[in-house]
């Protein structure tokens, strides 16, 4: 009996062995499943964060330059606003940077020249900055650049400086040679704004103003501007309203004929009625209406009165020495399509004799070389429409385009003029314009003469 238990005994332990065995195996096995697994998944989730990162790096930076784009410069933007809210010695300012001639460039040379233009630009202005520096991409020709660790305006003015400085140089590109200047309007961050949008928004107007003076320079914010905005876009509001209401109104100025004391003829000059402030200068308006597109309805209609004050002078039975009215238009007129039709349409609406009438244009639209410009000057000259260059000598390269373009006259510009007597130079230079006009049979009207020493 003892034996036989001996042997039970020893047959469960050998089970118990295998079974023990049996289940390390399983344990093993399972183990290194589990190992497996959780490879997979650590291999899952590092492809997930460097999907991830990508789609961020996406999602943050713009993909031709690879600089931040509005959003993430916004976030660092936020970052330093709040940094600046703890810490009172800490300063930072904005730079916005739209590129001036851009378009053109890319009009006309393609996408692909432009955008290796952006990249060259992008370098450019990197060379200006410094590591602690943002330079951020909004899209198109707009960047944007946030300055920290400095210590006042100055710094932010010569980084502006240096930047226009370095773009004004040729751009060599891979098959053309490039010019561009840029705008850039700076706002000195100050710890008063509550959103970064805010500090943005200021650099953005100080931008726009550096554009309208002139471009190729800088302007810096300050808060009066704020205003200032509002007074133009309430300008802009009026403006809209004079066109539908025929605010505007035209004046003569008399043209005297120095040799008979006589009147040649007049220029018209509009002036706008307003409600509330009176008599409005084109100086003050004109600008304004040609940024929002109101310029040819105010031109053509000047040209208009015009013309019907020039029927009622040649049917007038006592006038019988041929008075011209001048016209100044605006040089986008002469680049329309159907530029001539309007003119063909005013002439027969009017029945004028256009011989009489003048159209003054401008150095800046003898240079536009497109066909429009050049076939509608030709027309106005079939139509004997004298064409009168006006401020003469103020251009660059006036006598070049004498022989060029079908000129009838030349106007002087008053600052030769006025200063005939303070300036010796301009006392000889005045009576050799005069020379060069007649010489290509030019009659010439003198801006500015109201004293008998001009005369």
């Amino acid at each position: 009996m003892r034996i036989e238990n001996q042997l039970a005994l020893r047959t469960a332990r050998l089970q118990i062995l295998k079974l023990n065995a049996e289940l390390e195996n399983r344990v093993q096995e399972r183990t290194w499943e589990l190992k497996q697994t959780l490879h997979k998944l650590q291999q899952e989730m590092n492809q997930r964060q460097q999907l991830q990162n990508k789609l961020l790096e996406i999602v943050l930076h713009d993909s031709l330059t690879g600089l931040p784009n509005r959003v993430l410069f916004l976030k660092r933007l936020e970052q330093a606003l709040n940094r600046a809210k703890r810490e009172s010695n800490y300063c930072f300012a904005v730079l916005l940077l739209d590129c001036d001639r851009f378009k053109i460039v890319n009009d006309s040379l393609g996408h692909l020249v432009g955008d290796e233009l952006l990249i060259a630009i992008t370098s450019r202005l990197q060379e200006s900055l410094s590591p602690f520096d943002t330079l951020a991409r909004f899209g198109g020709d707009e960047f944007a650049i946030l300055l920290e660790k400095i210590t006042d305006i100055n710094i932010a003015i010569e980084v502006a400086e240096s930047i226009l400085e370095k773009l004004s140089l040729a751009f060599q590109l891979s098959r053309y040679e490039v010019f561009i200047n840029a705008s850039i309007g700076i706002n000195w961050g100050t710890n008063n704004y509550e959103k970064p949008e805010y500090v943005l928004r200021d650099a953005d107007t100080a931008m726009y103003r550096a554009k309208a003076l002139g471009k190729g320079r800088y302007h810096v914010f300050y808060p009066a501007m704020h205003q200032e905005v509002i007074q133009i876009l309430e300008l802009e509001n009026d403006l809209r309203r004079a066109v539908e209401r025929q605010e505007f109104v035209v004046h003569y100025q008399p043209i005297i004929c120095l040799n008979t004391g006589k009147i040649a003829g007049f220029e018209a000059l509009i002036r706008w009625q307003h409600p509330t402030k009176g008599l409005v200068y084109p100086t003050a308006f004109i600008p304004v209406a040609e940024e929002i597109g109101l310029i040819n309805v105010i031109n053509f209609w000047v040209l208009e009165s015009a013309c019907q004050t020039l029927q009622i002078l040649q049917n007038h039975p006592r006038l019988t020495n041929n008075l011209n009215i001048s016209v100044n238009l605006s040089p986008r007129l002469f680049t329309l399509t159907n530029f001539i039709a309007i003119i063909d349409k005013i002439i027969d609406i009017t029945k004028i004799n256009p011989t009489n009438l003048e159209l003054e244009i401008t150095e800046n639209l003898l240079m536009d070389t497109s066909d429009n410009t050049k076939t509608n000057l030709d027309e106005l000259q079939e139509r004997k429409i004298k064409l009168v260059m006006d401020d003469f000598g103020t251009g660059y390269s006036s006598l070049s385009y004498l022989h060029k373009f079908p000129l009838n006259a030349l106007k002087i510009d008053k600052s030769f003029v006025q200063l005939m007597q303070q300036n010796q130079q301009n006392f000889g230079l005045v009576p050799a314009m005069i020379g060069i006009a007649h010489s290509m049979e030019m009659k010439v009207t003198a801006e500015g003469i109201e004293t008998e020493y001009c005369t």
